[in-house]
């Protein structure tokens, strides 16, 4: 049984950073939600996917077409997820919770399941990050090992090379396997979760259902043989599956992220602030083109130190959170570039890959401990 895990109380840096983000957004009169760009955004995403997938099923008549329509689609899925999804999934994409709601959902529509990603990503990835046994982001096993904690195996010394692959079944996985596991077991990970109620298991199956109709059903009626689908269905995976994880990847399986080992007695060293600074790293955070795209999952330290704000706002927030870092002598941890965190991650997958792996955060328990703001009760 994991001990329940408490944080120290929140610091100095940590009321002061909110005290200062909380003045920018009254100072400049800005909402914290994502407003008309996030709506415009959302537009532009959504005809991009419909276009793509009516041009793969309608238009295609060669090779080269098909695959030059299927990595649209797949880029234009992982974009859906990374924006539209995302921002709803947090409660940041509008003040209305219907609106909210509704953009959460498109999860459902592309095979993934909304119910399952609150759990996994919003009540145990963004309060427990980095934390081998608690945070199922970090849980590869036995196929990659991601943590110094984790079993070290004979083919992990070559992961950096094979771990590529194994990104390409993360969407066929999570979509025919991994939902229904949790539904069966109640589980995410190691961690105990409620089952989803009525109308939430009507959205899952309903979702599933969809997406693999619009797979391999509608391809089916409009003629296309069964051979060139499910080998377009493997491109698909392969650039959806590749651009989800190398994004969640540059920002927490890196050189510069700590790996965390719970402590004996559950009590974390750091306080969740310098917890979330410790584990997650920015990259690229001048490159507009790689923020649109990802949805501002570039800023990871942003997004996890202030998820209900869209992520349209984060380029700002980075400038205050660096500040304030510097100020109270904690390290703020950015790759300046994309080549040069996907070349982090390749380091950190080759160190782990070695009998000796990364540092890892020592237990170092402070005196006083509170709940993070909004974190689950514990991990079972």
């Amino acid at each position: 049984m994991t001990p329940k895990l408490k944080f120290p109380r929140h610091s100095a840096l940590h009321r002061e950073l909110h005290r200062r983000v909380d003045a920018w957004f009254h100072e400049s009169g800005r909402s914290r939600t994502g407003g008309l760009r996030m709506v415009i955004k959302t537009f532009l995403i959504l005809a991009w996917l419909a276009a793509s997938y009516i041009l793969l099923v309608g238009f295609a008549n060669t090779w080269w077409q098909a695959t030059l329509a299927v990595i649209s689609v797949g880029l234009a899925t992982s974009g859906v997820g990374f924006s539209i999804m995302h921002d709803g999934g947090h409660r940041s994409y509008s003040s209305r919770t219907w609106l909210n709601r509704l953009t959460f959902y498109c999860l459902d529509l592309i095979g993934g399941s909304s119910f399952y990603w609150n759990q996994k990503h919003n009540r145990i990835h963004h309060h427990y990050t980095n934390i081998d046994g608690v945070d199922e982001d970090i849980e590869a096993q036995p196929w990659l090992r991601l943590a110094p904690s984790q079993t070290l195996r004979p083919w992990h010394r070559w992961q950096h090379w094979f771990a590529w692959a194994l990104y390409s079944f993360l969407p066929v996985k999570w979509v025919l396997y991994d939902d229904f596991s949790n539904l069966v077991r109640g589980k995410v990970g190691n961690n105990p979760v409620p089952r989803p109620k009525a109308r939430e298991l009507v959205f899952l199956l309903l979702g599933k259902v969809w997406f693999l109709s619009l797979v391999f059903v509608v391809p089916l009626v409009l003629g296309h043989s069964i051979l060139a689908i499910l080998g377009l269905y493997v491109l698909f995976n392969i650039v959806n599956g590749v651009s989800m994880a190398v994004v969640f990847q540059m920002a927490h399986c890196v050189e510069e992220a700590e790996m965390v080992q719970i402590p004996a007695d559950g009590r974390l060293p750091l306080g969740w602030l310098e917890h979330q600074l410790a584990t997650t790293v920015d990259f690229a955070p001048g490159n507009p083109v790689v923020g649109w795209f990802v949805g501002g999952l570039n800023y990871q330290i942003e997004h996890h130190l202030f998820p209900r704000v869209s992520h349209v706002h984060y380029p700002e927030l980075a400038e205050i959170v660096q500040t304030a870092c510097a100020e109270y002598d904690v390290a703020y941890r950015c790759n300046p570039s994309v080549w040069q965190a996907l070349g982090s991650h390749c380091r950190f997958l080759k160190r782990m890959g070695a009998q000796t792996g990364a540092p890892v955060v020592e237990d170092a328990p402070s005196e006083s401990e509170a709940e993070p703001n909004e974190a689950v009760a514990g991990a079972a």
